[in-house]
């Protein structure tokens, strides 16, 4: 048996997500969830949902959920850390507050969060500590006890997270044609968000243009593309584009877009492209549509070649990075020195999201960060 790891004073691990419809019924529904505030027609949200009944309106996400909820529990067995794992969502079932309630009746008073989000920016980190807040405030209204709540660490440059996708760009290069692959570009593809919401991420000393949520980009990118060259010889030209956009018109968000980068590569006569998602965990629906639909239809109008490189998913490397954030995180709360482990030129992530960090589009209170109203 291994060595016990010690998770003290965490009594349990809670994944939390976004979520996604399981059947074309639960399409609208999930968008209403996702949606909910904003006053958006149901005949607008079954246009919208039209991505997900291309594909049976089953999100991918739920699934993989499951399947790094199975390679977690796994790692932690094989490796001595008893820590149970639960798990919930934002949008569609299992709901993050009936998640929390049945972890608190199972007796958890100490829960550690892992997000499906890796980098800053406010709907990959501090809306979901809004959602906890909210949670904790529909428990404490039923006069449950309250557990206290931390989060982990962003992840982006943590080398089990890293890895997995330079080993996906590689992968991708080496499926291109021989006579294409060394002039290959790479375009590493990311979540574009509103220029104002990226110039605001992270911490307040970060911010500026692009804010952390760029910077941090940038910094895995250059990771990945510097590993690429020294296992290849090739130095493969790269560059940060966005996808998924989804806000009006007239409203900034970053770009280029994906499907305008590999108009004006094509068009400067780059021979061929991989497309590397780095800003997503997993193959969910922004990936399977807006890269391995769109964009591929787009290239092959254009009669270019790209390929897709793999998300990270549930590689076991990934789970065993989980692992290290929390025997990390642990012995940080103990009072203990701590080494975290990262890549890149940014250094690991703050461990406590500071006051003003990735704030609010309207002030509302967020837990597990050094404003929240539940210490």
């Amino acid at each position: 048996m291994p060595d016990a790891l010690d998770a003290t004073p965490y009594d349990a691990l809670l994944l939390l997500s976004f979520g996604g419809p399981e059947g074309p019924d639960d399409v609208v529904p999930f968008l209403e969830n996702v949606t909910r505030g904003r006053g958006i027609p149901k005949e607008r949200l079954k246009e919208v949902g039209q991505h997900y009944f291309l594909f049976g309106g089953v999100s991918p996400i739920n699934d993989q959920n499951r399947a790094l909820l199975d390679a977690l529990r796994k790692d932690f067995a094989e490796h001595g850390l008893d820590l149970p794992v639960y798990w919930g969502n934002r949008n569609w079932a299992p709901y993050l507050t009936d998640t929390l309630r049945e972890m608190v009746a199972d007796g958890r008073r100490r829960i550690l969060v892992l997000a499906t989000s890796a980098y800053a920016s406010y709907s990959g980190c501090r809306q979901y500590r809004e959602n906890l807040a909210d949670a904790l405030a529909a428990l404490e209204a039923e006069g449950l006890p309250l557990p206290k709540i931390d989060k982990l660490r962003h992840y982006f440059n943590h080398p089990g997270f890293v890895e997995p996708m330079i080993d996906g760009v590689l992968r991708a290069l080496e499926d291109l044609p021989e006579d294409v692959r060394a002039g290959a570009h790479i375009a590493f593809t990311t979540h574009s968000i509103p220029t104002s919401a990226a110039d605001t991420s992270g911490p307040a000393e970060t911010h500026g243009e692009g804010g952390a949520y760029v910077e941090q980009h940038l910094d895995v990118a250059e990771v990945i593309a510097g590993a690429v060259r020294e296992r290849t010889g090739v130095d493969h030209p790269w560059r940060l584009v966005y996808q998924s956009r989804s806000g009006a018109p007239h409203i900034p968000w970053l770009e280029p877009d994906i499907c305008d980068h590999l108009e004006e590569r094509h068009a400067a006569g780059v021979p061929a492209v991989v497309m590397a998602p780095i800003g997503f965990v997993s193959d969910h629906m922004e990936v399977l549509y807006d890269l391995d639909t769109e964009a591929k239809a787009k290239a092959e109008e254009l009669g270019l070649p790209v390929r897709r490189s793999a998300t990270v998913g549930a590689d076991p490397r990934f789970a065993a990075a989980v692992r290290d954030l929390i025997t990390e995180r642990a012995a940080v709360e103990r009072g203990q020195d701590v080494t975290p482990c990262a890549l890149g030129a940014l250094g690991a992530s703050h461990n406590l999201c500071p006051v003003g960090c990735c704030p609010a589009r309207a002030p509302r209170p967020a837990a597990a960060g050094a404003d929240s109203p539940y210490a």
